[in-house]
């Protein structure tokens, strides 16, 4: 299997995913690439990606889109430590999508435990990596940023 076609399926899985995952409606614009370093700006969520496709997914977005998110999802208003730990388990679900999406595929892929980060953060460590803009209105966006090595 290629890398070209590898990396397409995984962007192709995040997009599905985020579909299914989100209950709101979404515009999904086009991936670019980019080189490091990215920078987080409020609450992202970083989980660690293994098998044939190695690397990272950050989900990265603020408090806003991440509490309308959980309000649809719940019906309630999440704040701090709850909305926090809803943004983990938002990435968690999204990233687990994806897997099963790239196993349907033929590429061997599990993820680790879902990292929250709050606040600005740099992320060094990679040469190069996709990053996937959501937006949902009425709501903001989100930033997917995967960072993949096939092989």
């Amino acid at each position: 299997m290629s890398i070209t076609k590898s990396v397409t399926d995984i962007l192709n899985g995040t997009i599905e995913a985020v579909k299914a995952v989100v209950p709101l409606e979404i515009v999904v614009e086009k991936p670019a690439l980019f080189t490091q370093p990215f920078t987080q700006h409020s609450i992202g969520v970083l989980i660690g990606m293994t098998g044939d496709a190695r690397g990272r997914i950050i989900i990265d977005g603020d408090e806003l889109v991440f509490g309308r998110i959980g309000e649809a999802m719940f019906g309630m208003v999440l704040e701090g430590e709850m909305l926090e730990s809803f943004a983990g388990e938002l990435g968690n679900m999204i990233a687990g999508s994806i897997s099963t999406f790239a196993s349907q595929r033929g590429i061997e892929m599990d993820i680790t435990p879902p990292t929250v980060l709050v606040g600005q953060t740099k992320v060094y460590g990679f040469t190069k990596a996709f990053r996937l803009p959501v937006t949902i209105p009425d709501a903001g966006s989100l930033m997917i940023v995967l960072m993949v090595e096939i092989g």
